[in-house]
């Protein structure tokens, strides 16, 4: 928490100190999600193929398919998802828009009942929601931040969340093929690389949380290895069964 100077003007201070997060995320969350997402999959993946007693040509085969698969699905998911969104709000940004144009003093008095209902005096609500409505595309953009909690002007893109889905899953999932791709003849440089990619992955999203960066690392490291444990122990049993 920051502490105010009582030396400074108050409005220096305040200005200076009275910073928040990101509570949005940004580009922070979903990348650093996204490399998660690829390094605890691919670990598991790539555990549990060796755990089956499967060649270590296998075993690199595996992790390598599934960084490919893993990255072309998260694109397609996310730029499916990204873009259905982005066309549900432009269909209700249209409804809005249409609304008025054919009824403007009805969206005026009800700009000015939402002000009303949050504590401004009706004369000056009234007057307010005049004064923003004289501008149709600022209406619009008034409207639709306090109907729908929207910004018109800032609607996600489908092509930036799949662009970006695609790569941070990459690189998370790459992370426990390299070790093999450089020559190693174990399964153990893989783990412990995949393991530090993991408590890097939880300390860097302790940037958009309240939590400290070695908590948030120390309980994505468990939980990343906890998965490449029991895909191990699974691929190990079905291996015994198969064979």
């Amino acid at each position: 928490m920051a502490i105010i100077e009582t030396e400074a003007p108050l409005h220096e201070a305040h200005r200076d100190n009275h910073t928040h997060r990101d509570v949005n995320g940004g580009w922070l969350r979903p990348a650093v999600f996204g490399a998660m997402d690829g390094l605890v999959s691919n670990l598991a993946l790539m555990t549990g193929v060796a755990g089956g007693t499967a060649s270590q040509q296998t075993v690199v085969i595996s992790g390598l398919a599934g960084l490919a698969a893993g990255a072309f699905s998260m694109a397609a998911g996310e730029y499916t998802s990204v873009a259905s969104q982005r066309e549900l709000v432009e269909a209700e940004l249209d409804v809005e828009r249409r609304e008025l144009t054919k009824h403007p003093a009805d969206e005026e008095a009800e700009l000015a009942a939402l002000y009303e209902a949050r504590g401004v005096e009706p004369e000056l609500a009234r007057e307010v929601a005049r004064q923003l409505s004289s501008d149709p595309e600022q209406a619009l953009e008034i409207h639709a931040r306090e109907e729908l909690g929207i910004d018109p002007s800032d609607l996600p893109s489908p092509l930036v969340a799949a662009v970006s889905s695609f790569g941070s899953f990459a690189l998370g999932a790459l992370l426990p093929v390299l070790p093999f791709l450089l020559g190693a003849g174990a399964l153990w440089p893989a783990v412990l690389l995949a393991l530090a990619g993991l408590f890097l992955c939880g300390a860097v999203v302790a940037k958009v949380t309240a939590r400290s960066w070695w908590y948030s690392g120390l309980r994505q490291l468990a939980l990343g290895g906890a998965a490449a444990g029991v895909t191990y122990l699974l691929g190990s049993l079905f291996g015994t069964a198969v064979g």
